[in-house]
């Protein structure tokens, strides 16, 4: 089993860049799979430099239909048009985010580019899936949790306006090798806890590792209320019997307030890092 990161927001391996996104590398005993593709022909590059050959991936997964996850997905076709990319059917919705009235253009575009949906490898799927004996994805069908305070101001367009955003084109890559169990978010949109809540009533137990964004970054200073969530958050992680490693989306600020609380069960995976 191989867990390598290609892209995410901050500094890691000296040979490859950072940027706001996420895309992760993994082998299994069958497959050669790509999570997400970040947000940009980047993350190829940076793949090139780790020495990893993504013409022989066998399978994409996009997590969800947020483009930095999805920026390097054409730019990967060009090198790789064999390999299915599987996404929700609802991954293709126009999906923005509200900046607030401050500034010029308060909802932007956040949504994948919608020449992905043409690509015929793209394999749109609706709710839970079983790929193989050794792949599975699965879906939110009711949350158990509220919303994480930054998922909030995500929002999809419909014909009648701006909605929140249900996040209903998110799904989540499990992977069973060996005895053990590995599940693969890229933001973690619908709450950690509600998902670790669904998995533990899909499966009947926890995972043996969390790879995950937790969205809970912020631009601007935490509020009390904000903080007191994020340590509540990671009060109830830490009871699971689980290795949590996480990057992208959480932020600095979350991670080093969660693992404050939660010790050696919390690493951070920076660009180009090996998870396992």
């Amino acid at each position: 089993m191989k867990i390598i990161n290609l892209i995410e927001n901050t500094e890691g391996e000296k040979e490859c860049v950072c940027a706001h996104g996420l895309s992760f590398y993994v082998e299994t005993e069958k497959h050669k799979l790509l999570m997400d593709a970040g947000p940009s022909g980047e993350t190829l590059e940076n793949a090139k430099a780790l020495g990893i050959d993504l013409s022989k991936v066998d399978a994409v997964i996009l997590s969800h239909g947020h483009y930095d996850h999805s920026g390097g997905i054409l730019p990967f076709t060009k090198i790789n048009a064999q390999a299915p990319i599987y996404m929700q059917e609802s991954a293709t919705d126009a999906y923005y985010a509200d900046d607030g009235e401050e500034v010029p253009v308060r909802f932007r575009y956040i949504g994948i580019d919608k020449e992905i949906s043409k690509l015929p490898q793209v394999r749109f799927v609706k709710g839970d899936v079983k790929i193989d004996e050794e792949l599975e994805l699965f879906t939110i069908h009711k949350r158990s949790h509220d919303l994480p305070f930054t998922n909030r101001r995500l929002l999809v367009q419909r014909e009648n306006g701006y909605r929140q955003d249900e996040f209903g084109h998110e799904h989540f890559l499990v992977i069973h090798q060996d005895g053990k169990s590995i599940l693969m978010s890229g933001c973690a949109h619908n709450g950690i806890l509600s998902i670790l809540d669904a998995y533990v009533k899909r499966y009947g137990k926890a995972p043996d590792l969390v790879v995950s964004g937790f969205h809970l970054m912020k631009k601007t200073e935490y509020s009390d209320s904000e903080l007191n969530e994020i340590k509540a958050i990671a009060e109830k992680i830490k009871t699971y019997p689980t290795k949590f490693v996480t990057c992208h989306c959480t932020g600095t600020v979350a991670f080093e307030v969660m693992k404050s609380i939660m010790g050696e069960c919390l690493t951070y995976v920076h660009s180009g890092e090996i998870v396992v």
